[in-house]
């Protein structure tokens, strides 16, 4: 039997709707526990031992998540006569139409390159490749185009947890004002 990824029921898709929901999650710190929960759930203390952040710091943040329905306890467990709450994500995915800005699509791409600038791949030798491309082509096949990269998202997320690395997968499709020749 394959374990489940997450180990706990969440959503597969909640549409966030609310502006002060983008700056819950873009913030940095949000933004990396959002990440670790989509492995499995965890208690604010199991999230500041891996962040090597203060309990209090992990606590205020995780407050404001559940504050703006992007995290929820999930199960609770006795430990040691204490009631431990483990939280996890509301949602598998968090659809961001309507509310993206450039600065919060930004902030993810500032934080996926930063990722990618801690470990030069020229230096270790691990898998890993950018690349962009600029096509003219109709808004029906860039709605297919969207539809396919979504999927090979899902996939990329649902893949069984067994090595000692995480790695990133971003994803975008998005229209731009670049000239052509007719």
């Amino acid at each position: 039997m394959v374990d489940r990824i997450p180990d706990y029921d969440l959503e597969e898709v909640i549409r966030l709707e609310r502006p002060e929901q983008m700056g819950a999650l873009f913030d940095e710190t949000r933004y990396l526990i959002i990440g670790m929960l989509s492995d499995k759930a965890a208690t604010v203390s199991d999230l500041a031992g891996v962040m090597g952040k203060p309990k209090g710091t992990v606590g205020y943040h995780m407050k404001i998540l559940e504050d703006h329905g992007l995290v929820k306890v999930v199960r609770t467990e006795k430990v040691r006569g204490i009631e431990a709450k483990y939280y996890g994500r509301t949602a598998r995915t968090y659809d961001l139409t309507g509310l993206l800005e450039g600065r919060h699509v930004g902030i993810a791409f500032h934080q996926a390159v930063r990722h990618m600038e801690e470990i030069p791949l020229s230096e270790t030798g691990l898998p890993g490749m950018s690349s962009i491309r600029y096509v003219r082509i109709s808004e029906d096949r860039a709605r297919e185009w969207e539809k396919r990269l979504m999927e090979l998202s899902n996939e990329f997320n649902d893949q069984p947890r067994d090595g000692d690395r995480v790695y990133g997968l971003m994803l975008a499709l998005f229209p731009t004002n670049r000239p052509y020749l007719p």
